[in-house]
């Protein structure tokens, strides 16, 4: 059985006041009930950049304007092969919030905690505390 490959664009949204937004995954989605960085699959024909935009504006109601793209992670689960491209995102239009009905709130760099997320993003957690 081959791996499906699967690309997601991810941003991290930093506020004048140095708080991220994050978001708890939905129930019945893989990682149900963990906090997320909003982004969403990169379509076929979309840019990583593209699909951040639309994502964001889909999942927080934002107009994303230039995202600064950070890094890629590459990983592999028995099923798929995963990017993440992660976006850092400090000017857009709008107050985010979960338009999806998902819970959602700004929390302060100290307080993202890497076990409450995706171990995907953990890497990058450190990297922004590294900052």
């Amino acid at each position: 059985m081959t791996q499906k490959q699967l690309s997601v664009a991810v941003g991290i949204i930093r506020n004048a006041q140095q708080q991220y937004f994050i978001a708890r995954r939905p129930d019945g989605v893989h990682m149900a009930g963990m906090w997320e960085f909003p982004g969403g699959k990169v379509e076929e024909g979309e840019t990583p950049e593209q699909a951040l935009i639309r994502e964001l504006q889909e999942e927080t109601g934002i107009d994303v304007s230039t995202p600064q793209a950070l890094t890629d992670k590459t990983f592999s689960t028995p099923e798929r092969i995963i990017t993440l491209h992660f976006f850092l995102v400090e000017r857009w239009q709008g107050e985010p919030f979960g338009r999806e009905g998902q819970e959602s709130r700004w929390v302060r760099l100290e307080e993202l905690r890497e076990e409450a997320f995706p171990p995907a993003n953990a890497d990058v957690i450190r990297w922004l505390k590294s900052q």
